[in-house]
């Protein structure tokens, strides 16, 4: 019997954990029209329960033979290179006879960027291609991680949505663990003559980061009130949204799941080093709100600030200068993400 175990990354806000409940059932209900599935559970990587185990336990008991697991995560980073599949690795040995098939995260997808569109519209009274537009600048806001794959990601995302708007530029700008920080990002968009700055959260839910992100465009407003700023709710409950796990979903069923790193070589070496998600079912319920002033290695992509306490603008020896999309073309920020290696030479781990 087929069964799907959603995978979200789990908040310490409850409001955020209830929302991707709420989402996930409205997946369920569109599978359940699209698929003879019937067997359906969702769990959480940490902070809060049920975790991959806990949830891997139930829809085992409930029948199920195969178990697509579909991370409900925006890009592949650490926790979908490394810790989803190590639990995955643990679920396979206490479950031998189950035949568990891991799916892709969201991604990069076409959909995303009309998504960002419809909030842009949504939240304003945008008007695509105008050229008031001009004196308009975008700043995309996502979480930050470590993996410079899942910056870069965004970066493309921010030069897809560039290329099908009419504002005069695109930045980019990270809630934690790399660089530009929001406060640098509002800051670059004034600098290139924004008069108005729309704030699109990459966020899939409402949660910690999310309310975060209100504080810093009200303190904003505070710096720049003349500068208009204003901020779309998170990407979660849209039909694009919906429909783009509905297919990473079925994908990993029919085993057509591509590009994931259940066979990635990185990850099974990284697996012996494996000190953090390991097989236990408490909650995970670390507080990684801490400063980036510390010398462990756990590859979190949580809920870290940028508290660093330096004034400079992050114009390291690297030379990296996180350099808008204009209209010229440029990039916001280097594939390599090298930021994060500036952060490591300061002895900084994330």
């Amino acid at each position: 019997m087929n069964g799907i175990l959603f995978i979200g990354h789990g908040s310490r806000d409850a409001e955020g954990n209830e929302h991707l409940l709420q989402f996930t059932q409205r997946v369920t209900e569109l599978l359940q029209e699209q698929t003879d599935v019937t067997l359906y559970e969702t769990c959480f990587l940490e902070l809060t329960r049920p975790t991959i185990m806990q949830g891997v336990q139930k829809i085992v008991e409930r029948g199920a033979t195969t178990v697509a697991m579909v991370p409900l995560m925006l890009f592949q980073a650490a926790h979908a290179k490394l810790h989803i599949p190590h639990e995955i690795d643990e679920a396979k040995a206490k479950y031998p006879h189950v035949d568990f098939r891991y799916g892709r995260p969201i991604g990069v997808h076409e959909d995303m960027v009309q998504i960002l569109r419809d909030r842009l519209q949504n939240t304003t009274a945008y008007t695509p291609l105008e050229p008031a537009n001009k004196d308009s600048a975008i700043l995309l806001v996502g979480r930050g991680s470590s993996d410079s794959d899942a910056n870069s990601d965004l970066c493309k995302i921010a030069r897809l949505l560039w290329e099908s708007t009419g504002v005069g530029n695109v930045e980019v700008a990270y809630m934690g663990v790399t660089y530009p920080t929001v406060e640098e990002g509002l800051v670059r968009c004034v600098r290139q003559g924004a008069k108005q700055i729309y704030v699109l959260p990459y966020l899939l839910f409402t949660g910690i980061l999310l309310k975060r992100l209100e504080e810093n465009l009200q303190q904003f407003h505070q710096d720049f009130p003349d500068i208009h700023a204003s901020m779309s709710e998170a990407l979660g409950f849209h039909e694009l949204l919906e429909q783009i796990v509905v297919d990473r979903s079925i994908e990993a069923l029919q085993g057509r799941a591509l590009a994931n790193c259940d066979l990635c070589q990185f990850r099974k070496l990284a697996v012996f080093d494996h000190h953090h998600h390991h097989d236990h079912d408490h909650d995970h319920d670390h507080d990684h709100d801490h400063d980036h002033h510390h010398g462990h290695h756990h590859d979190h992509d949580h809920d870290h600030d940028h508290d660093h306490h330096h004034d400079h603008d992050h114009h390291h020896a690297n030379g990296h200068s996180h350099t808008p999309v204009t209209q010229e073309g440029q990039t916001a920020c280097s594939k390599e993400s090298q930021a994060t290696e500036a952060d490591d030479k300061r002895g900084v781990r994330v």
